[in-house]
């Protein structure tokens, strides 16, 4: 695997927008944080274009990347929020111009489907973890200080929740291997593609947000279906956030769904864990070794460093 230079105090980021464009008074409010720490913010031309609800068309969503990757003054590529249109950006990306100006890039949400190609497609360690729509209510400490852990230069690293989101243990012990995953929506829409995830032997992480119960169990049984949880070696369920029922009550909450699914496979199982669309958001390298230890006080242990350390 690729991995890129440490994110450092004076790093200088690049803020994109490849899917949705932001609203500008968001953008400015949670970049001032970034500016306040010492941080040196560049704005890619996504961030101000409109073409319908995305941050300009596909193939300038696919340009700005580029630019990006290729701009020697950017250190750390931080994406400003998700959304919706990434199917369309992938096809019109140049993976070698990735590959030969590695870079940490950071998101979620929309972004899953850009971490899954680009690491898959170049080896490029990327990375799920917070954007700067994840800072829009206010600064949270925990999403900011567990992406440093990761994205420095330190050795291993154990990820825990914040106290304030206690992480479920749906079936205990432990499991090593690959971390992969994200939305599942996304993962989902890039079944049957050339950037399907590639599950075998990993450590599967999941999120979604706004889902009615029917739609999750939906999602869970196409996933099952389709093989994505034939050979993995863990499973991990993110905070779920704003999952509503219907006025006929589905009957089943969302840990019941996926041990109605997944419980009989032999794996460790934990739900509610910091990496969907909630308010505490860990870093994951996505493709790194990792060990997912369900006993007492679960935790995903990073088993190498993800970055190269500035010298």
């Amino acid at each position: 695997m690729i991995k890129p230079k440490e994110f450092k105090a004076n790093s200088t980021i690049g803020v994109i927008s490849p899917s949705y464009w932001p609203n500008k008074k968001v953008l400015e409010e949670t970049s001032k944080y970034f500016t306040d720490l010492g941080y040196n913010l560049k704005f890619g031309t996504s961030n101000f274009l409109r073409f319908g609800p995305f941050a300009g068309t596909p193939q300038d969503r696919a340009d700005d990347i580029h630019n990006m990757f290729e701009d020697p003054t950017i250190d750390v590529i931080i994406c400003a929020r998700g959304g919706y249109g990434a199917n369309k950006v992938l096809p019109l990306l140049d993976y070698d111009i990735i590959k030969k100006n590695p870079k940490i890039f950071l998101g979620y949400s929309d972004i899953t489907a850009y971490l899954t190609s680009i690491t898959q497609k170049t080896g490029l360690i990327t990375f799920h973890g917070p954007m700067l729509s994840s800072f829009n209510e206010q600064f949270i400490k925990y999403n900011y200080h567990q992406m440093l852990q990761i994205l420095q230069f330190k050795g291993k690293k154990k990820i825990f929740s914040s106290n304030s989101l206690p992480v479920k243990i749906l079936k205990s012990g432990t499991g090593i291997g690959e971390i992969w995953g994200g939305n599942m929506t996304l993962l989902i829409n890039r079944l049957g593609t050339n950037d399907a995830l590639i599950t075998k032997d990993i450590i599967l992480f999941l999120e979604d947000v706004d889902e009615y119960l029917y739609s999750f169990e939906r999602n869970m049984m196409h996933m099952y279906e389709s093989g994505m949880f034939k050979n993995i070696k863990g499973l991990v369920i993110g905070e779920l956030s704003d999952f509503k029922d219907q006025d006929i009550p589905f009957g089943k909450n969302t840990d019941e769904i996926v041990m109605d699914i997944c419980g009989d496979l032999d794996i460790p199982i934990i739900s509610n864990f910091p990496c969907g669309h909630g308010k505490y958001q860990c870093t994951i390298p996505l493709s790194l070794s990792v060990e997912l230890n369900a006993t007492n006080k679960p935790y995903i242990e990073i088993l190498e460093t993800a970055v190269q350390k500035e010298t």
